[in-house]
C-alpha cells in the first residue's frame, strides 16, 4: 500500500485530537510531513509534542506546492474553510475539513454585529449558493472531500448503524445533544468568524450523526429519505445574566446564540431533535437516542462510565487530563478513557487514510457536510422568522 502524506493546517486544540488519532492509524503507511499555522510558535509546539509530525511549514503555499503532500487536513476557523479547500483542490490535494463546512461571515455593507443585524434570509440564500458551488467544484474533480464529523465514527453510532441495517429497522424518532460550559475560543464570540454560535459549533455533531443513521436506514430498506422541513428556536441566555451570575461561563458572546433546539422532519414523516447549548456545567455532554419500530438505541458518547474518580484535592493533577471543559477535578468525576476511540477520532482518520490509499469515498463525505450546514442555516432562518422552513428539493441529489 502506498504512503499517504498529510499536512495539518491549524495547530489549535483540535490539532492535538487529530494528531493523536493519526498516531494510532494502522494498516496504512501514513506520514505527517507538515503542520502549518499562522501562529508559527503554536505550530512549533504541536510539532515538538508529536514525533509523527516531521516539520513546520513556513506558509500554506509551501504545503500546496509540495508534490509529496496528498491530503490537506483543515482545522482552522470556519471563515477560512472554503478558501483553503479551494486552494487545496486547485493544487490537486485531497481535503479533510473540520465541521462546519462553511457559514455566513458577512459581506460589504452589512451592519455589524452581523449576527444581530443581518437577516437570516440573506444568510441562508448566500449559504446555499456557496455550498452548491463547493459541491460542484469537488464533483468535477477526482479529489476526495472528507468531512471531519466525529459523531459518525463513534463506535456507539457505528454499532447502532450496523444493527439498524441488519434488522432493517424504521427510525421513528431521534434526539441528539452536545452541550458544554461555553467555548474557550475567542473567535466563537463573533458571527463573522464562527458563522454562528452553539448550533453551528455543537449542534453540527448530533445533526450529522442523526443524518448518518437515517441514511443507514434508508440504504438498508431500499428507500429514498431526505429532509422535509426544519423548525427551530435559538436564544442568547448568558448575555442576559449579570457578571456575578455568569462567572462560570467564560464566553463573551457579541452576536452569537448560546442555545438552540432544532426539530427535523424527514420525508417519511419521522422526526429528529437536536439540542445544543453553552450553558451546561460538569463537562461535555454528547449523546444520540434512537427509537425505532423495533428497538431503542441509546448512544452515550460522553461522559462515559469506564472510569470514575473521587479526589479531595487537585494536588499534582495539574497536567492530568480528566475531561474536556471540566475545570475542577475534586469530588466525583467521569474520566475520558481512550477518548480518541470513544469519540470517534481514531475510526474517522483510519477511514480517511484508507480512503486516500484505496481511492474510495468516506463514510462522512461532502453530502453529509452539505446537508448538515443547510439544516443549520434553515434553523437560523426558522428561529428568526418564527416559521417552518420547507426543503422543496434535494438540489439535484
Amino acid at each position: 500500500m502506498r504512503t499517504v502524506t498529510i499536512a495539518i493546517v491549524g495547530a489549535g486544540f483540535a490539532g492535538n485530537f487529530h494528531t493523536n488519532a493519526y498516531n494510532k492509524v494502522s494498516g496504512v503507511n501514513l506520514r505527517i510531513k507538515y503542520v502549518f499555522d499562522n501562529d508559527q510558535e503554536r505550530a512549533r509546539q504541536l510539532c515538538d509534542k508529536w514525533d509523527i509530525i516531521e516539520g513546520v511549514a513556513a506558509t500554506y503555499q509551501q504545503v500546496l506546492e509540495d508534490p509529496e503532500v496528498d491530503v490537506v487536513d483543515i482545522i482552522t476557523p470556519p471563515v477560512t474553510h472554503l478558501d483553503l479547500c479551494y486552494q487545496a483542490l486547485d493544487a490537486n490535494k485531497h481535503v479533510i475539513c473540520e465541521k462546519p463546512l462553511t457559514g455566513y461571515f458577512g459581506e460589504e455593507g452589512d451592519e455589524e454585529p452581523i449576527g444581530l443585524n443581518v437577516p437570516k434570509a440573506k444568510m441562508y440564500k448566500k449559504l446555499l449558493a456557496d455550498i452548491d458551488e463547493c459541491r460542484q467544484k469537488f464533483e468535477a474533480s477526482d479529489r476526495l472531500f472528507m468531512y471531519a464529523e466525529n459523531y459518525v465514527y463513534s463506535p456507539n453510532i457505528l454499532r447502532s448503524a450496523e444493527m439498524i441495517e441488519a434488522k432493517k429497522s424504521k427510525i421513528m424518532y431521534m434526539k441528539g445533544e452536545e452541550s458544554i460550559r461555553s467555548s474557550t475560543s475567542p473567535a466563537s464570540a463573533y458571527w463573522s468568524l464562527a458563522g454562528g454560535g452553539s448550533l453551528i459549533r455543537l449542534g453540527s455533531h448530533p445533526i450529522g450523526g442523526m443524518l448518518f443513521l437515517k441514511q443507514a436506514e434508508a440504504k438498508a430498506r431500499g428507500e429514498e429519505i431526505a429532509v422535509q422541513s426544519v423548525v427551530a428556536e435559538t436564544g442568547r441566555l448568558a448575555p442576559s445574566l449579570n457578571e456575578h451570575d455568569k462567572r462560570y461561563f467564560p464566553a463573551k458572546s457579541i452576536d452569537t446564540e448560546d442555545f438552540a433546539t432544532v426539530v427535523i422532519t424527514f420525508t417519511d414523516g419521522t422526526k429528529a431533535i437536536s439540542i445544543s447549548n453553552d450553558n451546561t456545567l460538569g463537562g461535555v455532554k454528547n449523546y444520540v437516542e434512537v427509537y425505532t419500530n423495533d428497538s431503542a438505541l441509546v448512544n452515550n458518547i460522553t461522559p462515559a462510565d469506564n472510569l470514575s474518580t473521587y479526589f479531595l484535592d487537585q494536588d499534582d493533577l495539574e497536567d492530568v487530563y480528566i475531561s474536556e471543559q471540566l475545570q475542577d477535578k475534586t469530588g466525583w468525576n467521569k474520566v475520558f478513557v481512550a477518548e480518541e476511540t470513544l469519540r470517534g477520532y481514531l475510526a474517522q482518520f483510519q477511514d480517511f487514510a484508507e480512503c486516500v490509499a484505496e481511492n474510495r469515498q468516506p463514510l462522512s463525505d461532502l453530502n453529509l457536510a452539505y446537508d448538515t450546514i443547510k439544516i443549520i442555516y434553515a434553523a437560523y432562518l426558522s428561529a428568526e422568522e418564527g416559521r417552518r422552513v420547507d426543503f422543496q428539493e434535494r438540489n439535484g441529489r
